[in-house]
């Protein structure tokens, strides 16, 4: 009978130990390429949140992180490229590159993040649910409430100009969210396009002289050339609304409001955990940002000054950035 015991006691001291070693061991790493469509402050930032929430997750991961420096058909390479090197799971940052990887990966989930409207964009069927291997976060932006906003600043405003990309599929369904708004509100809608960054500045002296505010959208293209826009703005004296306060806060624009970019990467972070832990991205729906905490309003009112306009208080108060004799104070 001891010798018996003896024997299971060791029997299962083998396999407590066996048990522990296999629990020390390190989670299979996996690869997650990261595709963005440009590089500037508000993409930038959902790649970082992205990193953050499987860092802080303990996920055992490497990203190849690629720019596609705003060109389709750099966006299409990286797709192929992450298609022969076998990624575990590919995040399309922005509209151009997500569209790049669905049409390119096979077998491959992916997730889009910062992608206005992926049904128009062909990346899911509906927002109740997911596509074949494709799911994401989406940051359709409050365009009335900005262009309300800007009226409340500035109350004479009869004419808005808009520069977006024509080939950016959320650039375009943004554009005509911003006409529909104005034919509301009866202000005229001045329109101006543009194809790459390098066009930003004279697209935007094309309409400055000709409307009484720009207001520029989460378009990508048109955001990474931010500071060519607040230029041209001042030299006119007119105000810029913005959608991407994290693309404004160094330039001479008047408000700007719309998502907190990080943790727009940390919902989509959540999002690629999940899958990777074998939840079909069929069954996931496009997600947003609902919570108060995920917007951010920015005041400039260095800039209000300079364009003799009064901040109403209410807005002041509401802003969770505010600018004024050259300091930021975030709230």
């Amino acid at each position: 009978m001891r010798k018996k015991i003896s024997i299971l006691l060791a029997l299962a001291l083998s396999l407590l130990s066996a048990a522990t070693v296999f629990a020390a061991a390190p989670a299979k790493p996996v690869t997650i390429g990261i595709s963005k469509i440009v590089s500037h402050p508000a993409l930038d930032a959902v790649v970082k949140g992205i990193q953050d929430e499987l860092k802080d997750s303990k996920i055992n991961a490497t990203f190849d992180v690629q720019n596609a420096n705003g060109d389709i058909n750099t966006a299409a390479s990286i797709a192929t490229k992450f298609q022969s090197e076998k990624v575990n799971l590919a995040v399309g940052v922005a509209t151009p590159t997500a569209q790049a990887l669905v049409n390119t990966l096979k077998g491959i989930p992916i997730v889009f993040s910062a992608v206005t409207d992926p049904v128009k964009a062909g990346l899911v069927p509906s927002l109740a649910k997911g596509g074949k291997n494709v799911t994401g976060v989406s940051d359709m932006t409050p365009v009335k409430q900005q262009i309300e906003m800007l009226l409340k600043i500035k109350p004479k405003t009869k004419r808005i100009g808009h520069i977006y990309t024509s080939s950016e599929e959320n650039a375009v369904v943004l554009a005509g969210m911003v006409k529909q708004v104005c034919k509301e509100k009866h202000l005229e809608f001045v329109e101006t396009t543009v194809t790459k960054s390098a066009e930003v500045k004279q697209a935007a002296q094309t309409i400055a002289n000709r409307v009484d505010a720009i207001y520029i959208s989460t378009d990508n293209t048109v955001v990474s050339a931010m500071s060519a826009v607040a230029e041209v703005a001042a030299k006119a004296k007119i105000p810029v609304m913005s959608a991407d306060p994290s693309s404004s806060e160094t330039y001479d624009v008047l408000a700007a409001w719309g998502f907190d970019y990080y943790k727009m990467g940390r919902a989509t972070g959540k999002m690629v955990i999940e899958i990777l832990k074998g939840k079909k991205p069929e069954q996931i729906p496009t997600r947003f940002m609902t919570k108060a905490s995920d917007v951010d309003l920015l005041i400039n009112l260095d800039v209000a000054k300079k364009l003799g306009l009064t901040v109403p208080a209410d807005i002041v108060k509401a802003a969770k950035t505010v600018r004024q004799n050259g300091k930021t104070t975030k709230k």
